[in-house]
């Protein structure tokens, strides 16, 4: 174990209460709609998964992964699977590196929601954002990786990769904002922050002008990508549940906020010693993906940062209210919104800065 984070995240084991179904009747389903399949069919839980439970399945030739809805009661347009599978259908049909889609199955009378299933890939996650394990001379090009990794997405036609229809194009940030603070308005199970309520009062009026559409991951984050065993190569970007047509400096921010949360929050490293570590000032690392996507730099950063860190806590606030009701997809979740108040506080913070 790389460290604290990976021991909680990471591994799969038995499958956690509410969330078993009839493997015999999965099987069969596999059997008529999966090439190559073969049982007997084993399965276990990943211990990630705050939105979607994910689940570990074995053949005696060959592993998928299964991805779901979770049980219960949801929210109006979450936990969309179904989109995960179309999205990386697509890329991967484009050579971008996703895990190779399997099938998808909407009849719930299966496991009991919707599901897809993919190829479990094999290879290294690191579970810490400032990629442990790694030598300093060797940090810098994994870093590289991602950020060309990112642009390489920003990239693609949308429309000619099948996705010219996978979200409403322009006004970004206006129907984000709207969705996030309606999801956070409507749960009224996980309360309410007035750091959050300032935010969907500040956010609306100072979005900045101009628009741009490609296709973006929603979460791209260094724990959701696995690495080769041994190289700087990334075999496969993970969890696309937050895919959609959108702006592509939102997506490339969400990734900056590394920078700007402390280590307890999922995927920052705030505070670390980046010259010892080697690891790329966020300047340098911009200034890479501005080379790669031929921008001459990015303005009004600070309120890109703000509205991903309020979309972050609008996800926390989700699980939160899940929590409520008990369908958590993690055991982990409490831990994660407990982060609540200090995220929200930081998107504050972030908003009242000036670049």
């Amino acid at each position: 174990m790389e460290n604290s984070a990976q021991q909680r995240f990471a591994g799969s084991g038995s499958i956690r209460e509410g969330h078993g179904f009839d493997i015999d009747r999965l099987s069969i389903w596999m059997a008529t709609h999966v090439n190559g399949f073969a049982g007997p069919l084993t399965v276990e839980q990943f211990k990630g998964g705050q939105s979607n439970p994910t689940y570990k399945l074995t053949t005696p030739t060959r592993k998928y992964v299964m991805r779901r809805k979770p049980p219960g009661q949801l929210l109006k347009g979450a936990h969309a699977i179904e989109r995960e599978y179309r999205v990386i259908c697509a890329l991967g049909g484009a050579g971008f590196p996703v895990a190779k889609a399997y099938a998808l199955c909407e009849d719930e009378s299966i496991v009991g929601t919707a599901f897809y299933l993919m190829e479990m890939v094999e290879g290294r996650i690191f579970w810490d954002s400032t990629l442990p394990g790694l030598t300093a001379e060797e940090r810098p090009v994994y870093f590289d990786a991602m950020n060309a990794t990112i642009a390489r997405l920003h990239g693609f036609d949308a429309a000619a990769i099948n996705l010219g229809d996978y979200g409403r194009p322009g006004n970004y940030f206006e129907r984000q904002i709207a969705r996030w603070s309606r999801q956070y308005g409507e749960d009224s199970e996980a309360g309410r922050l007035d750091d959050m309520d300032w935010m969907v009062e500040w956010l609306p009026a100072h979005v900045p002008s101009g628009d741009e559409s490609s296709v973006v991951h929603g979460d791209f984050r260094a724990d959701n990508m696995i690495w080769h065993a041994t190289e700087p190569t990334i075999l496969a970007v993970l969890d696309w549940e937050l895919s959609t047509l959108g702006h592509p400096l939102a997506d490339l921010t969400y990734h900056l906020m590394m920078y700007h949360l402390p280590p307890h929050i999922i995927g920052g490293f705030k505070g670390a010693d980046l010259v010892a570590l080697n690891i790329p000032a966020q300047d340098a690392y911009v200034a890479a993906y501005c080379g790669r996507t031929g921008r001459d730099g990015i303005d009004n950063l600070s309120f890109y940062l703000a509205f991903n860190m309020f979309r972050f806590a609008a996800i926390l606030h989700g699980i939160k209210g899940r929590m409520a009701r008990g369908t958590a997809a993690s055991p982990e979740a409490a831990s994660l919104v407990d982060t609540l108040p200090e995220l929200a506080s930081l998107a504050r913070a972030m908003a009242a800065r000036k670049d």
